[in-house]
């Protein structure tokens, strides 16, 4: 980890939440697949095939889908009860110590993966070292603007209720920025794009739900410790709800592509 990363997520916190997520990631597993199958059809964009795969904490979604295309996969995650059902060779890794020889990759694959990293910079570094010449990175991962109605809510209700917030959702990178870091990490032909996504529920504890299944629970290292007080989600989720009565969950979703620097260069 570089010395000048900071240390914004508690990463034994993220561990916990992906140990729980291993037994509850099947239920949205259709919210799962929809975000590996935007990432995936990237690859229908290039000629290259692609022998051996990487997939980064896919929670039993990407495996399935890299494997139907005729790849042998490797599976790692930072949760060894999440690595066991993600499908393909199951590995514990950490993706800010990559433990990966250089160019034991064709193509490696992060869906939903790298938003909990704290040196995200120097993981995909290491992701690119792994990769061949002329392997094919591809990654998603929420950008800045996502959740934004819950982050208010969340705000709104807890200054409301004590006079102060905590930081309940996490921050997330901007979508220049995410090209930026696949040139710093020496990629080439770096991309970086975003779609928006939004899924309303008629159900506005459903959306806590199933963040809490994926194992997107805050992990964030400054949030508060104290306990949650018992009107504060309900009260949130109220100033949440749209004309018709559901409430929304905005994702900025970023496809991030970027190819390891070929033979020749």
């Amino acid at each position: 980890m570089s010395s000048e990363t900071m240390l914004v997520f508690d990463r034994a916190a993220v561990r916990a939440h992906r140990d729980r997520a291993a037994a509850t990631a099947a239920t949205v597993d259709d919210l799962l697949r929809d975000a590996a199958e935007r990432l995936l059809d990237r690859l229908d964009d290039t000629t290259a095939s692609f022998g051996l795969a990487l997939d980064v904490g896919g929670r039993g979604v990407v495996a399935p889908m890299l494997q139907a295309r005729g790849m042998r996969v490797v599976s790692c995650d930072l949760s060894a009860k999440m690595a066991r059902v993600n499908g393909g060779t199951p590995v514990v890794a950490d993706e800010e110590f990559c433990p990966f020889a250089p160019g034991s990759f064709d193509l490696i694959v992060a869906c939903l993966s790298l938003h909990w990293i704290n040196d995200l910079p120097g993981a995909l570094l290491q992701f690119r070292q792994a990769l061949r010449p002329d392997g094919l990175f591809l990654a998603s991962m929420p950008a800045l603007g996502s959740l934004a109605e819950l982050r208010a809510g969340l705000t709104e209700a807890e200054l409301a209720l004590r006079g102060g917030i905590s930081p309940r959702v996490s921050p997330f990178p901007d979508v220049p920025d995410c090209a930026g870091l696949l040139r710093r990490a020496g990629f080439a032909a770096p991309v970086a794009d975003v779609d928006e996504v939004v899924v309303r529920y008629a159900d506005p504890l459903r959306l806590l739900r199933d963040l809490r299944a994926a194992g997107e629970s805050n992990a964030v290292r400054a949030r508060s410790r104290l306990g949650v007080p018992r009107d504060l989600f309900p009260m949130a989720l109220t100033a949440m709800r749209e004309a018709d009565g559901r409430v929304p969950a905005r994702i900025r979703l970023t496809t991030m592509t970027g190819w390891a620097p070929g033979k020749l260069g």
